[in-house]
């Protein structure tokens, strides 16, 4: 057991406040067991975890203390943003896992945490603490290493790096391709060079079944184009430049002001609106409130996870997402960089960095609290 556990935490209405709060392990009680959190991955969207913290529920995931000298029931205003990534169970009081038994899921940017792991089968367990049982089941499971189809010792950057964003995506391109695209012939995406994004058009033009804009910052424009899956690819204030042609929009950036131009601009054209994260998370907007078009839906990939399991199984599911994404990783080699952010000031910095959007693109920032 390890003397001091780190947790990074942030103010969840004020994002910029965030520390490094450590404090001693508890005791273990029968059926939990602590896992050590090697490494774990940080991209924009787990800035979207935070600014939609409350609305769905990550928060919840692993609860925060009360601040320092507030009684014990009083609500905390720190929380602790999710991350995918890696760890290894090192004290086991229950049957469902062993010690030395490595874990790929849902954790929090710490050096531990205490699981209720049940429900185990030679593929992974499910974490049972009360205060998960509310949320989606797919964030609660942790896949064995040993038995994961998907892992590859030499690709665990990828897979925590890009495989939660590439999944997000391919359950995105999979619900318009079931809805046959809402008649669509163009997607629109904003925050086109976000991970999530990237993904959407890699797959989009896998499928060749509508064009693909994507619309981003100035400065990311050439890098966009760099890629070559999107067709097109336009500043946000070159909206007007988007073909007014039958059209979905997928919202990452969260920028009301572009979906605002987005929705004038394609006007009936435009089919569907979708909203899957919050890039642009502090951004003001100026825009009217009375949106033209098709009210905005977000995109809630559980429900999609639901629904394929049940038509397709888990065997099935895991599959066609498992060549999806085999392809896209072996793409993602040519303009990935990953980044190592070790000790707690580093991991602080990669999250205000992101936070501001001060961040190159190609980076890939994989973290540790610990030794690793």
């Amino acid at each position: 057991m390890a003397e001091t556990v780190i947790d990074i935490e942030v103010v969840r209405d004020e994002l910029h406040r965030v520390r490094a709060l450590e404090s001693a392990p508890t005791e273990l009680a029968d059926g939990e067991a602590r896992v050590r959190v090697e490494r774990f991955a940080f991209t924009t969207n787990n800035i979207t975890y935070a600014v939609f913290g409350d609305a769905l529920q990550y928060w919840a995931f692993f609860p925060a203390g009360p601040d320092d000298g507030a009684a014990e029931d009083a609500p905390t205003p720190w929380g602790r943003i999710p991350v995918w990534g890696f760890g290894v169970v090192s004290e086991s009081r229950s049957d469902a896992v062993d010690v030395g038994e490595r874990l790929y899921g849902y954790f929090p940017m710490s050096t531990e945490v205490v699981l209720v792991p049940g429900k185990g089968d030679e593929r992974g367990v499910t974490d049972l603490a009360p205060h998960r049982q509310a949320m989606a089941g797919a964030y609660n499971r942790y896949v064995r290493v040993a038995a994961d189809p998907i892992h590859r010792a030499d690709r665990e950057d990828h897979q925590m790096l890009l495989f939660p964003l590439f999944f997000t995506s391919f359950l995105v391109d999979d619900f318009f391709a079931d809805s046959e695209w809402f008649g669509a012939r163009q997607v629109v995406v904003s925050s086109a060079s976000s991970k999530t994004a990237v993904g959407v058009a890699f797959l989009a033009q896998a499928r060749g079944a509508a064009e693909v804009v994507g619309l981003t910052s100035p400065g990311n424009v050439e890098f966009v184009e760099s890629l070559g899956v999107f067709d097109r690819v336009l500043a946000y204030g070159d909206v007007d430049e988007v073909p007014v042609v039958p059209s979905v929009y997928v919202d990452i950036a969260g920028n009301r002001d572009v979906l605002y131009a987005v929705h004038a601009h394609l006007g009936d054209e435009l089919t569907y609106s979708m909203t899957v994260g919050g890039t642009h998370w502090a951004h003001e907007a100026t825009a009217p409130a009375d949106l033209p078009g098709p009210a905005p839906a977000f995109f809630f990939a559980p429900g999609q996870i639901a629904k394929r399991t049940k038509e397709w199984g888990r065997d099935g599911l895991d599959a066609r997402v498992g060549e999806a994404w085999q392809g896209y990783a072996d793409w993602a080699d040519g303009w990935v960089e990953f980044d190592r952010a070790l000790g707690a000031e580093a991991v602080q910095q990669v999250y205000l960095e992101l936070l501001d959007g001060r961040v190159d693109p190609r980076a890939g920032h994989i973290c540790s609290l610990g030794d690793d």
